[in-house]
């Protein structure tokens, strides 16, 4: 665990010296200094006290890297276009087994010719245009604003009914444990 470098970063962004640390603490500098180096490993009360101190949650500074805000800018996005129908899907974020994305249907193109399946839960909001989404037997007409969700292994679909592009927000949650299997 990289605990030290975590502490060393709140404290330089809050713009604290290890004196000033080391005062509001009752820590030693040097103590200070061994722990944002990584050279010594704090107790739990040792954390708590620099967390209170910092103005910091406990278990913010025990959180690996990778389990940690993931921010991705506009420019990093995946972008896929697919050929057949110019439905263009923009991957936002992925955290563990949750996708969110950004979906544009051109007047008239749809998730594919035929419903389709796959491991997962997704949900959907409607930000612009019609849409006509299926599963199984059950059709619904969604407009902006509209949302609705299902389970990803009964066949469904989705179509733009309108005259104008649809864009639709959707998550998509997998259980990676299951991708194991």
């Amino acid at each position: 665990m990289d605990i030290g470098s975590t502490i060393r970063a709140i404290r330089n962004r809050k713009k604290l010296t290890i004196a000033q640390m080391s005062e509001g603490t009752g820590l030693s500098k040097g103590f200070i200094s061994n722990m944002e180096n990584n050279n010594t490993s704090p107790s739990i009360n040792t954390l708590q006290t620099v967390a209170s101190f910092l103005g910091v949650p406990l278990p913010y500074l025990l959180l690996e890297k990778d389990q940690r805000m993931h921010v991705v800018r506009k420019h990093e996005r995946q972008l896929t276009t697919h050929k057949k129908s110019n439905l263009k899907v923009e991957v936002l974020t992925t955290k563990g087994g949750l996708t969110l994305q950004h979906v544009e249907f051109p007047p008239g193109t749809s998730t594919g010719d035929e419903p389709h399946t796959h491991l997962g839960e997704e949900c959907h909001v409607v930000l612009k245009g019609k849409v006509l989404a299926e599963q199984g037997e059950e059709s619904f007409i969604l407009e902006e604003g509209d949302s609705f969700s299902w389970n990803a292994s009964v066949p469904h679909f989705v179509k733009n009914i309108g005259d104008e592009p649809a864009v639709v927000l959707v998550a998509v949650y997998t259980d990676v444990s299951l991708n194991d299997l």
